[in-house]
């Protein structure tokens, strides 16, 4: 047995590790000296000590460390390790964006950006018949995906569908996961619902705000707050219902972002 001394020098591990290592019950002292209460360690926990230091390094937390020593084989630590490094990209990924975008606010202000002007205007609405597709997706990137099968559904089946399409959100709060939105494409006449898309006419909006966003979708955003500066402004209205979104110039036929142009539409009703 050696004393907690002894065993952080043979294993290099400080004596502040192994204690957090004991309190977190990752690696508990072989015995306790009834008389001294000195920890005491084995050299049988070398190898456990050498997996929790592995662990450590490649960004496992302790719940992790301690679900791993206690299933401890090769292909389970195989897909750990493929799940450690899909997290660590995502990760990546996030930290890339948040660069970019410190390069943006830096060329900006270098720049001495003038602020976008968002004009709103108010239209009335009519109801459309659509053939739709109504799903809860991951986050709001995934429309483009709810629109690619909708398209090919359409191309399979014989569906002739107009260009003047939009989404609907039906969530009354922003989500970061879990949106529940709507695409609609106006059609000529209605067919039969099936694989979940349906066909049905839309509510019409008799009092609908709207702004155009031009340039990258996040530039929608601003919009959003350029529309609580004007709700503020007409304290008449107050939102009522579920927003809208048209695409006019997007991915699919602008190969510049700069020159997208998204319609915001968001229902009103006078107070």
């Amino acid at each position: 047995m050696f004393k907690i001394g002894e065993f952080s020098k043979l294993t290099q591990v400080s004596i502040r590790m192994l204690r957090y290592y004991d309190e977190t019950g990752l690696l508990k002292p072989a015995e306790i000296d009834k008389f001294t209460n000195y920890r005491l360690y084995s050299i049988e926990q070398i190898p456990v000590l050498n997996k929790i230091i592995f662990l450590r390094d490649l960004g496992f937390n302790v719940s992790e460390i301690a679900v791993a020593l206690n299933h401890w084989d090769d292909e389970f630590i195989a897909n750990q390790l493929d799940n450690k490094r899909l997290e660590i990209e995502k990760g990546i990924k996030a930290e890339q964006d948040k660069l970019s975008k410190i390069e943006l606010a830096k060329r900006d202000i270098r720049q001495e950006k003038i602020t976008i002007h968002y004009n709103v205007s108010l239209k009335s609405i009519p109801s459309y018949q659509v053939f739709s597709l109504r799903r809860i997706v991951c986050n709001y990137y995934a429309e483009g995906q709810l629109w690619k099968e909708m398209s090919a559904f359409a191309d399979q089946n014989n569906i002739p569908i107009s260009n003047n399409t939009f989404t609907i959100y039906y969530d009354t709060d922003y989500r970061e996961t879990d949106v529940d939105m709507e695409i609609c494409a106006p059609v000529a006449r209605i067919g039969k619902d099936m694989c979940g898309f349906t066909y049905r006419n839309t509510e019409p909006v008799p009092i609908m705000a709207c702004t155009m966003v031009y340039g990258p979708f996040e530039n929608i955003a601003g919009a959003y707050i350029a529309f609580a500066n004007w709700l503020q402004e007409h304290i008449q209205y107050k939102m009522s219902g579920q927003s809208r979104q048209i695409v006019h110039r997007g991915p699919w036929n602008e190969e510049n972002p700069d020159k997208y142009l998204t319609e915001l539409q968001i229902p009103l009703e006078k107070i």
